[in-house]
């Protein structure tokens, strides 16, 4: 699933492409795709009409794009496999497009495309922060100059388990995933089992600075792509998937003791460590 830098990367791009544009009309090929939007499919393309896209932001791995309203939102999930794809009208078609944006000034068009369906767009409105109603309760990331670190620490020792299983609430800290929580943690030194209740500060400082140490080379790189389901809005795969140090490294020599890299059962999911350098701690919440 796309993490922080992937969803942040496509709304770089949003900003650049559709941004103070005026809709023409919205074709939703597929219901499924808006079905967070209660109102249906039918509503959601009508009340888009000749509205302005005023901003895309993005909080986690969500996104929304504000209208010129100042009280609503296109609210989007890529959940698995979603794009959003930036294309000429006479561009063919997607095997999965599910919703295509045409623009009152022509091309390019903006299409959401979703092989799984998982993902997915509505309108909502916004709260008084700016942030969409149904995603108030997703934290600040940790790239958000919202986000407190001290109040992040204290709410961490409060929470009794492993450090990763926190790390991929997003309640307590939102956009760091399955990779980026396995990267962070081995530039931290920190074994993804190790309590929250035993972090001490150092400890936590470390962990912040190996998340946005690895936040910011992933988005360098263009995010991380294992395959074609993760593109830019201009359809281009990331490349951190080069400069991995810990996730889905299994057997490789850790890149600073030599350590073959381990991999652990986590979450129907899995965890990468190095033996050496994230001991697993005394004092564990597997």
């Amino acid at each position: 699933m796309p993490e922080l830098p992937e969803v942040e990367v496509v709304r770089r791009g949003l900003a650049a492409h559709v941004v103070g544009r005026v809709i023409d009309h919205v074709e939703v090929g597929h219901d499924r795709a808006v079905r967070r939007h209660v109102a249906g499919a039918a509503d959601f393309a009508d009340s888009l009409v000749k509205a302005v896209l005023t901003d895309a932001r993005r909080r986690g791995k969500y996104l929304w794009l504000p209208l010129d309203d100042g009280v609503r939102a296109v609210v989007g999930h890529l959940g698995m496999s979603g794009q959003l794809l930036v294309q000429p009208a006479a561009a063919p078609d997607e095997t999965h497009l599910r919703v295509r944006f045409v623009f009152a000034d022509g091309d390019p068009e903006l299409r959401f495309v979703d092989q799984r369906t998982f993902g997915g767009l509505a309108v909502a409105g916004l709260g008084p922060d700016g942030v969409p109603v149904p995603i108030a309760h997703i934290a600040p990331d940790p790239l958000d100059p919202a986000f407190d670190d001290e109040v992040f620490r204290l709410a961490l020792g409060r929470r009794r388990t492993g450090v990763k299983r926190a790390l991929l609430d997003q309640s307590l800290i939102s956009g760091v995933g399955n990779i980026y929580a396995d990267e962070a943690l081995w530039r931290a030194r920190l074994h993804y089992a190790r309590a929250t209740e035993t972090l001490r500060r150092p400890d936590v400082t470390r962990l912040l600075q190996g998340i946005r140490e690895v936040m910011a080379a992933a988005l360098r790189q263009g995010g991380t792509s294992f395959d074609s389901l993760y593109v830019n809005v201009n359809g281009e795969s990331g490349y951190f998937d080069r400069s991995l140090h810990a996730y889905g490294q299994e057997g490789r020599p850790c890149e600073r003791c030599g350590t073959p890299i381990r991999r652990d059962p986590f979450m129907n999911r899995s965890s990468y460590t190095c033996p050496r350098c994230q001991p697993r701690p005394r004092h564990a919440r597997w």
